[in-house]
């Protein structure tokens, strides 16, 4: 039984105008057809799945393997001592780690840590802050550091608690809570 098949008919395309001849089934140019047919601005659902589907089995083939990138092993410095400087005001407690220079190693604050409003704070956070500080500096094999606390907050003593439930060796402590010598005029007490 013989095969009956489509005549195949030229077409002119844009590359028959450089002077080549393509030849397209008569299937395609029915569907070219179609195609001008439409409204401008209107494209078929049907037109806009194939594109998908097309585009995401172009994307991941079947048995593609997936190719991570890795970052090259940056050598970073050791530093054994350093600086704790803790902020603690009412309203929140900041904790920095830094080098013995100043050079900040690592950060976090109660807000970073997901604390709201006035649970900023309190005692137990600071202990979450410096918890989650000290894990950025590990990296940088801290080891001992010198406490520099300002300000009056709930977060000062349980910070420096919190450095020696971490393992770390607190050398000094020292309050850097500005004080000022009859600077600017006091606020007027609030009456409650």
């Amino acid at each position: 039984m013989a095969e009956i098949t489509a005549p195949i008919i030229p077409a002119i395309t844009p590359a028959a105008e450089a002077g080549a001849v393509s030849v397209v089934p008569e299937a395609d140019q029915k569907a070219d057809a179609d195609k001008k047919t439409e409204p401008a601005g209107e494209v078929s659902i049907a037109a806009e799945a194939d594109k998908k589907s097309a585009a995401d089995k172009s994307a991941e083939p079947a048995g593609a393997v997936k190719i991570k990138k890795v970052k090259k092993n940056v050598n970073i410095r050791q530093v054994h001592t350093g600086r704790v400087y803790v902020k603690s005001t009412y309203n929140n407690t900041i904790v920095t780690f830094t080098d013995q220079n100043g050079n900040v190693l690592s950060w976090s604050s109660a807000g970073q840590c997901g604390f709201k409003g006035p649970k900023k704070a309190t005692p137990y956070a600071a202990s979450i802050i410096v918890k989650d500080a000290f894990e950025k500096a590990k990296k940088y094999g801290l080891k001992e550091v010198s406490v520099f606390v300002r300000g009056i907050g709930g977060g000062r003593e349980a910070s420096i608690r919190a450095l020696n439930a971490n393992s770390i060796n607190v050398s000094s402590i020292k309050d850097i809570t500005p004080i000022p010598h009859n600077g600017c005029r006091a606020k007027k007490p609030r009456r409650v």
